[in-house]
């Protein structure tokens, strides 16, 4: 039997690589407009729990339930996005037979693309891939604007050993399409550090042009995830100095809060939820929320992507592995689902195919 992949990863030539802007520091993520202070602050009145009753519905305590919620600061100036996805990380987990280090490099990629998909428009898919040349063998994560998401890794079994010498040096691609564009969007830069989180927030300065801080983490008790997820702040068009300012104290706050060097795994970990998260970001703003999703694993895989994947190919292509095989069998690398076609079913299908299958759509 043959086997055949049944992902759907862009490799349409990107748009080079870009001058990081991102310096290390204190391992936070951020952006050159969105500047770090530091933890100096000594507040202790930054809140773990949201109190106003407005919020009643998007609580989640102890971050029980996988969640993106999003708001916005009052003045429109700043949008925060923040997640959390340890059951859903684990269903993937489980699924694909993975250990700690490829599990730790998914929830990142995975909590990182529910970030950027926020938002857009229901069909919308936002894929990332980071294409390093470390033994990991690459990242692939694909998020739709509904929250469904998918992803594999080149080695799920891979053995402990560091996130960034997993990931090595390559590039990250990210590629966001939807059923109704005539192509495309399609922006590529390079694996600076290979922490995932970083990287993606290099990309989005350098070539979207967006001024945000990014974070993403995961934490683990040996292959079980015990916390998974992250936050995007963003600067809007229009967002006044002093607004900028405030974020920056509060972020600081959100730092010390942490405690640790992954964050903000340990403030999950210690049962603050993504509302939580954002009323830190947005303390004293006017907090307005804006949408809360819960995300889900969904695969979109059919026979008919074999048959298509068949019909790509040339008839004496076709013919050669017909003559070699008894039947062809695809499995899928994003759910491991596994199809097989017969040669005379295949014969049959293909004499009655119509049209140019590289102009049909078999679905994301």
């Amino acid at each position: 039997m043959i086997l055949l992949a049944l992902s759907v990863v862009s490799r349409r030539p990107g748009a080079g690589a870009f001058r990081s802007v991102f310096p290390n520091t204190a391992r936070a993520r951020r952006s050159r407009s969105l500047r770090w202070e530091g933890s100096s602050s000594t507040d202790s009145t930054t809140p773990t729990e949201v109190s106003d009753d407005k919020f009643a519905a998007f609580r989640n305590r102890n971050n029980r339930d996988d969640q993106v919620f999003s708001a916005m600061s009052g003045d429109g100036g700043i949008k925060v996005t923040a997640a959390t996805v340890r059951n859903l990380l684990n269903d993937i987990s489980l699924q694909h037979t993975m250990t700690a280090t490829p599990t730790d490099a998914m929830g990142r990629t995975v909590t990182c693309g529910l970030l950027l998909a926020n938002g857009i428009q229901d069909e919308q898919i936002v894929q990332i891939t980071m294409n390093g040349d470390g033994p990991i063998r690459g990242i692939v994560a694909i998020a739709s604007g509904t929250g469904q998401v998918r992803g594999y890794v080149g080695s799920p079994g891979l053995g402990e050993m560091s996130l960034t010498d997993a990931v090595g040096k390559g590039s990250v691609q990210i590629v966001k399409n939807h059923p109704d564009w005539p192509r495309p969007y399609n922006g590529i830069t390079a694996i600076r550090h290979g922490d995932i989180d970083r990287d993606i927030g290099i990309y989005l300065a350098e070539s979207e042009q967006r001024s945000c801080a990014l974070a993403a983490a995961t934490a683990m008790n040996g292959i079980l995830c015990t916390a998974a997820g992250g936050y995007l702040i963003e600067q809007l068009p229009g967002v006044e100095p002093e607004t900028i300012a405030r974020v920056e104290q509060n972020l600081a706050k959100l730092v010390q809060k942490d405690g640790g060097d992954e964050l903000p795994a340990n403030l999950l970990l210690s049962g603050v939820t993504p509302l939580d998260m954002a009323a830190i970001i947005l303390d004293g703003l006017d907090m307005q929320p804006l949408q809360q999703i819960k995300p889900g694993l969904v695969c979109h895989c059919t026979e008919d992507r074999l048959f298509r994947s068949l019909r790509l190919l040339s008839k004496e292509e076709v013919d050669d592995i017909l003559e070699k095989e008894e039947q062809i069998e695809a499995r899928c690398q994003f759910c491991g689902k596994v199809y097989r076609m017969g040669a005379p079913e295949i014969r049959d299908r293909l004499a009655a195919a119509k049209g140019d299958p590289s102009k049909e759509d078999v679905g994301e």
